[in-house]
């Protein structure tokens, strides 16, 4: 990922899409009228620019963006990035790259659903849960929840894979949400048909019933205190490959940093969670399942 040739695929995937993505917004938006000013003054960098540093600062394994900014880019990439701003400037900009990089997101980075998936979520801390009270960033957004773990004070990361380890959808809740909430909502799973596997902590005969009348069988284990149900054997080989899930989340926390608690306003958490999982698309192998092996075996 660190190769130049890498490094200008993604600025011209990137670029490509904001280009076409600003024609379009010209040719929707309204004109004001001839009297009123407008002041359009061109930025030394691009939105094309600041979307691909933020990406290749969660490729390259940083653990601070002002670090990498200052001693990498400003350093050693002058050829691929020769106009480069202040830090102070390169922040302000990436309050305008929001919408460009979620849509990015949403239109070009997500998978699609094979019939196979599998579902888990993740806590994103933003402070130790001593320190809730004094916490002034993320103040009445943030809540207090608990997992496997114990407590925690932040936010739930819920996604969707496929067998080769692409997101399909995701979803951001606060960090007292119930896991089973998000499925309750046809909204994110109207991109997922078939089976999908989960957890314990998504057990529910109710949401069971309600998956199942929108085409999606949930498959989960069951608790030690419930009755036992035959199973198809190459639904248990599948469930039991469920950890394929955990290991995404544990290389967009762990390699893409989408989680620290040095945030210094909520916008900067969604722009560190965004570029986070879109940086995750770009990576070159990603854990995944052999389905052809496994239904040799079913």
């Amino acid at each position: 990922m660190e190769s130049k040739d890498k490094v200008i695929e993604i600025f011209c995937l990137i670029d490509d899409f904001c280009k076409e993505l600003n024609k379009t917004i010209d040719e929707h938006s309204i004109e004001e009228g001839s009297s009123t000013k407008k002041r359009n003054k061109k930025c030394r960098m691009s939105q094309s620019e600041i979307i691909t540093i933020m990406l290749l600062f969660h490729l390259k394994g940083y653990r601070c963006l002002k670090h990498f900014y200052i001693n990498h880019v400003c350093k050693y990439m002058k050829s691929e990035f020769p106009e480069t701003v202040s830090y102070n400037r390169f922040v302000e900009l990436q309050q305008k790259a929001i919408v460009p990089m979620v849509l990015f997101l949403q239109m070009r980075c997500l998978g699609k659903c094979s019939g196979i998936s599998f579902m888990d979520s993740t806590l994103i801390k933003v402070c130790h849960p001593k320190r809730e009270h004094q916490n002034k960033v993320f103040k009445n957004i943030a809540e207090k929840g608990k997992g496997s773990m114990g407590w925690f004070f932040g936010f739930k990361l819920h996604i969707i894979i496929n067998e080769r380890g692409e997101i399909i959808d995701f979803l951001i809740t606060k960090g007292n949400v119930d896991d089973r909430q998000p499925l309750k909502d046809k909204a994110f799973h109207n991109k997922v048909f078939g089976k999908i596997f989960a957890d314990r902590g998504y057990l529910g005969q109710d949401l069971f019933e309600q998956l199942f009348v929108d085409g999606i069988h949930l498959v989960t284990k069951i608790k030690k205190n419930m009755k036992n149900a035959l199973m198809n054997i190459y639904d248990k080989i599948l469930l039991r490959k469920r950890a394929v899930v955990e290991s995404v989340n544990d290389i967009l926390k762990n390699q893409c940093q989408i989680e620290h608690t040095r945030h210094r306003s909520f916008n900067n958490f969604i722009i560190n969670l965004i570029s986070g999982l879109i940086a995750y698309s770009f990576y070159p192998t990603k854990p995944n399942i052999n389905i052809d092996k496994l239904q040799r075996i079913g």
